[in-house]
């Protein structure tokens, strides 16, 4: 009789030891992908956790066992989590309680600081409505020397990596500590050398930007615009004019392949063809290649370019107004042979 008991009592405990075993290291996912990623919200509680996590586990009864002994349970914390396929439920917890995985944030070639907030509200947690909040909040731009219209200077265009839960308010102050990082003093020298604070380098810059898709083309670019922002001399940059009538309609989206004289004629602060020196403010984000365009424009006594039809996406700079005017007539006889309206 003994002999049946003790023989009982290790069955039982062997089944008890099974289930224990398949509950704590068996394998407990079913997908079928090497790998699953996992948000968990700001705010979430363990129950928004488990209906996020149910769809991807065999056994979510066993998992909330095991989360709740390892005290997870009262400790969800937001962020990117990356499920690996067969993980048991001890390695599924470890992962959500302190294995938050960066992300790559990106961003580039965005026209105003309504499109930034767009692009970043993709990529991390906070909606563009926070972001833009964050990034236009009276208060801090003050404080830092910026205004709504040149706001968009303080994003450098990079790769930066930061948390998915990172807050719209956090995001802003990562953007303000690269910015700073970026302005060194041997940048700010090279700016006040032209005459130029950071932000007017970055306004300038902007219009580079627009001007020139061309890399090599920048300095030139940018070296006209500032032999003539040393004699006084407007700058009437076509993409200020066309920025000009974007702002003045409301309408983003417009399309103006020709400039003529219904756009150079508006009454904008945008348009460097009604205002002397730069604009209020940035009409686009400028590339690294830009801003450092700015900082080391090329040496010359270049007034004018116009586009070069000869050489497609490049421009035929002129040191005459005179010369500016041969040049001119070549483009716009070619541009109406090409229809171009």
């Amino acid at each position: 009789m003994k002999k049946w008991i003790i023989l009982a009592v290790v069955a039982i405990i062997g089944v008890l030891g099974f289930f224990i075993y398949r509950a704590v290291f068996a394998s407990n996912t079913a997908f079928n992908e090497k790998e699953v990623v996992l948000y968990i919200p700001t705010g979430a509680d363990f129950s928004d956790v488990l209906h996020k996590v149910r769809p991807l586990l065999k056994n979510s009864l066993a998992f909330e066992q095991i989360a709740q002994r390892m005290g997870y349970s009262h400790r969800v914390r937001a962020g990117k989590y990356i499920i690996k396929k067969g993980a048991n439920n001890i390695e599924i917890v470890r992962t959500l309680r302190s294995r938050n995985t960066p992300i790559k944030v990106k961003f580039n070639n965005q026209e105003r600081i309504e499109d930034l907030a767009g692009r970043i509200a993709q990529q991390i947690e906070p909606d563009s409505t926070a972001l833009l909040r964050a990034f236009l909040d009276p208060t801090f731009l003050a404080e830092n020397g910026f205004t709504e219209a040149t706001a968009l200077a303080m994003y450098v265009p990079n790769t930066y990596e930061l948390y998915w839960n990172t807050s719209a308010i956090d995001f802003r102050n990562r953007m303000l500590k690269e910015y700073l990082h970026y302005w060194t003093e041997e940048r700010k020298a090279l700016a006040a050398a032209q005459g130029l604070t950071p932000v007017e380098v970055c306004i300038l810059a902007s219009i580079v930007q627009k001007e020139t898709a061309k890399v090599d083309e920048r300095p030139r670019i940018a070296g006209v615009y500032l032999n003539r922002l040393h004699i006084n001399m407007m700058l009437q940059a076509d993409p200020t004019a066309i920025f000009a009538m974007k702002h003045h309609t409301g309408d983003y989206n417009l399309v103006i392949k020709r400039v003529t004289g219904v756009h150079t004629s508006l009454e904008n602060p945008y348009n460097t063809y009604q205002n002397y020196g730069l604009p209020i403010g940035l009409i686009t984000m400028p590339d690294l290649s830009s801003i450092e365009a700015v900082l080391h424009p090329e040496n010359h006594d270049y007034f004018f370019f116009v586009a070069g039809p000869e050489n497609f996406g490049y421009h035929k700079f002129s040191r005459t107004f005179l010369q500016h005017t041969e040049s001119a007539k070549k483009y716009w006889n070619w541009a109406n042979e090409q229809g171009v309206k």
